[in-house]
């Protein structure tokens, strides 16, 4: 023996330990055995309803292929379980096809104009086209990023859908059970088998709803099925009834071949297909995929709500899409995550992929146990289940939500449960989509489309004026009326602006001018143009000039088209609010400066003299201040046009207007200010650099007196009385008016 063969069967020994220890812990660890345990009791819960809603699919005429449709509504379950829990974002998502999608296509197959072996090819086609429609539709939505423009559905119009799908479900379970109001069956409603039948069904149903009331046990349905089944075939066999005889009076499935549930067709039963018939279902077909993505749009926004978790909408579409796809191969019916499955996996700490697939092979399982453990399966514990998951939707969705919504929103729940149960899903989504829009149009039009209302007395503009001209102003500014709108202007609140703006014209005396700033308006629509219309002649009649500001393209273009010629002319269009004013207050200046009239010029000297005696002292202040500082500062000179600083340029210094004036605007081009002489510029700058907010250009030659921040420090070094003096005067200038306008020092010297 070499003498390192011992080490290395020693390293091999290792080596398997650690490999078994990794198993141990990571293969049979407690959590890896509680997600196996939560899938398979998951996917018995899910077979169950699956085979319920099957029975449902494949019943009257389809009867007899019933354990063929449970083996495709069971493959379709199988392959979107596993696709999803592989590609959902959502770890240890469970899925199934929705219970609506498989109430809109018990109703097709209902209605498919045929019988016998084409009658099933032509279903089982159906369900094919439907299957891969629906996975197209998805997988393109996910694809191109167009979830997010159909996941916002009214809450009550999906409050009224899941209602009205329960509503439709209670109805198909006592159907199934025997109980259908119609007057011929009526009378056989209380038959022996006929009353053993759905009195079994509905008790089964109601005691499980209170069960489930009463405990919480993800353990209930699974256990309580087993149970009941156990005791139904107890009975049959104390009261000496005969699996056919039972089977005879619908109490037992009837008609199930020997062997496997799937595959149950191949590819010589194509030529069985009516594709005449198909054509004719392309309506139906349309309502199931609709439904499907209304169901998929449902759930996906139900568990983020109740996990508390953003998801991939987008993504969540595409696996949606990959699992229609691939189940349309096999003939299965499409689905999508069940809700209250996944809150399962996440209400164990067994939120991972392994739970899925664990469920998804538990469900694949059953296809190939064939056709004797349907067989066992009671119709009424069938009809039961569908009438316990149709009484805890209405209960959820029409009961308990009375609580949470207003009352015009719950009429919309009613209405869309009461249609969907009488005519179908179609019209019961379309009327309730057609309530939502309306009662949104009414509550909207109630919103006030003006975000704010002034007048030029209470807001002027930026420009520079004269004091005889803002005393104008301050006289007469009420006649000047400005309107700033927010929001999307439609019918209803452009004609109640309209209305407004219009008994305003009849005011004593009339506005001079009205001014309307669009730039909060996101969008308009043609009814509210026919309502400005309106506008501008009502106030071309009363002679008021209409100030439009911030128009959109659109809307000037609109305007153009709609107004006779001397009507649009009359209509001023500006670029924003503050240039708009300043053409009000022009036009309101125009009419009431005075013409040569000696008394008028006397009134107005008399209100403006007191704000001309403070404008003179501010003057005398300045021109003192200016003397004082001459040797701290230097003059800069602009010319005409030239920029004195633009936003967001570096800058040092604080600069006094000497002369000339200057006008401030933002980055947008936004006028914010003028400045003339007396004016300081950049005072934030005095004592270091700084970052422009605003530019700043020179309208006219301007001569400014600059102070570097080195000169401040001096001047604060060696003059601190000037420098006192200066900062009062910067304080003032900004808006400080406390600060005293004249230096009481310089007072007492005098």
């Amino acid at each position: 023996m070499r003498p390192w063969a011992g080490s290395r069967d020693r390293e091999e020994r290792d080596l398997l330990g650690k490999l078994a220890s990794g198993f141990r812990e990571n293969v049979i660890s407690k959590r890896t055995l509680l997600a196996l345990t939560v899938g398979v009791v998951s996917a018995v819960g899910v077979v169950v309803g699956e085979i319920s809603l099957a029975s449902l699919v494949f019943s009257g005429p389809l009867a007899p292929y019933s354990a063929a449709g449970v083996g495709l509504v069971l493959f379709g379950t199988f392959v979107g379980c596993l696709v999803i829990a592989l590609s959902s974002g959502f770890k240890g998502a469970v899925s199934a096809p929705p219970v609506p999608t498989l109430i809109v296509m018990s109703a097709i197959g209902g209605a498919v104009a045929a019988s016998g072996d084409v009658l099933f090819a032509t279903m089982v086609a159906i369900i094919v086209l439907c299957a891969l429609a629906t996975g197209v539709t998805t997988w393109l939505i996910g694809r191109f990023r167009l979830a997010n423009f159909i996941r916002f559905i009214p809450y009550p119009v999906s409050s009224g859908f899941v209602a009205g799908t329960g509503g439709v479900v209670c109805l198909v379970a006592l159907s199934l059970m025997g109980v259908r109001f119609e007057a011929g069956v009526l009378a056989t409603l209380f038959e022996p088998m006929v009353v053993a039948n759905w009195a079994f069904g509905i008790a089964y149903g109601v005691c499980l709803y209170l069960a489930t009331k009463r405990w919480s046990s993800f353990l209930l349905l699974p256990i309580g099925f087993i149970g009941a089944a156990a005791g139904f075939h107890l009975c049959l066999a104390l009261l000496d009834i005969p699996s056919e005889r039972a089977a005879e009076a619908g109490l037992l499935f009837a008609g199930l071949s020997e062997g496997r549930l799937w595959p149950a067709f191949g590819p010589d039963d194509l030529a069985l297909v009516d594709w005449t018939a198909v054509a004719g279902q392309i309506p139906n077909m349309l309502t199931l995929v609709l439904v499907t993505l209304l169901c998929i749009v449902m759930y996906v926004g139900g568990l983020e709500l109740a996990a508390n978790r953003e998801l991939d909408w987008n993504r969540e579409f595409r696996a949606v899409g990959y699992a229609g796809m691939l189940s349309s191969l096999g003939g299965g019916p499409p689905g999508c995550m069940v809700v209250p499955t996944c809150l399962r996996s996440l209400m164990f700490g067994v939120d991972m992929r392994f739970t899925g697939i664990v469920a998804a092979l538990a469900i694949g399982s059953t296809l190939l146990v064939g056709d004797a453990l349907l067989s066992l399966v009671p119709v009424p514990l069938m009809g039961g289940v569908l009438l316990f998951t149709g009484i805890v939707m209405v209960d959820d969705w029409l009961v308990k939500v009375a609580k949470r919504v207003p009352r015009a929103d719950y009429l919309i729940i009613v209405a869309m449960f009461l249609t969907i149960a009488a005519f179908g899903f179609f019209e019961g989504v379309g009327l309730g989509m057609l309530i939502t829009i309306v009662f949104f149009i009414v509550r909207v039009s109630r919103v006030d489309l003006v975000e704010s209302r002034y007048t030029a007395r209470e807001r002027h503009s930026n420009r520079m004026r004269p004091i005889p001209d803002r005393s104008i102003l301050e006289s007469h500014g009420e006649r000047v009326l400005a309107y700033r709108l927010a929001g999307y202007m439609f019918f209803g609140s452009g004609y109640r602006l309209a209305d407004e703006l219009k008994a305003s014209l009849g005011g004593a005396p009339a506005p001079r001018c009205i001014l309307l700033d669009f730039d909060g308006v996101t969008g308009i629509d043609v009814s509210a143009v026919n309502a400005i219309c309106r506008l501008v002649l009502a106030a071309r009649g009363s002679g008021t000039r209409l100030v439009l500001c911030a128009t959109p393209d659109p809307l000037r273009g609109e305007l153009q088209r709609n107004l006779p010629p001397p009507a649009f002319a009359d209509v001023l269009f500006e670029t924003d609010a503050d240039v708009g004013l300043e053409r009000c207050e022009d036009m309101l200046l125009d009419e009431h400066r005075p013409a040569g009239d000696k008394t008028q010029d006397g009134t107005l000297l008399t209100t403006v003299a007191d704000a001309m005696e403070r404008h003179l002292d501010r003057q005398v202040w300045f021109e003192e201040l200016l003397d004082e500082l001459r040797d701290w500062t230097f003059v800069r000179e602009c010319p005409a046009g030239s920029s004195i600083v633009a936003v967001d340029e570096h800058y040092e210094g604080v600069g006094l207007i000497i002369a000339g004036r200057a006008s401030a605007s933002d980055a947008a081009g936004r006028r914010l200010a003028q400045h003339g002489p007396g004016a300081v510029l950049g005072p934030l700058a005095a004592h270091g650099p700084s970052v422009a907010a605003q530019t700043v250009v020179a309208e006219e030659d301007c001569r400014i007196a600059c102070l570097t921040p080195e000169a401040v420090r001096l001047l604060e070094a060696n003059d601190g009385a000037l420098a006192l003096k200066l900062y009062r005067y910067l304080l003032w200038a900004e808006g400080d008016h406390s600060a005293p306008m004249v230096d009481d020092t310089r007072r007492e010297e005098a």
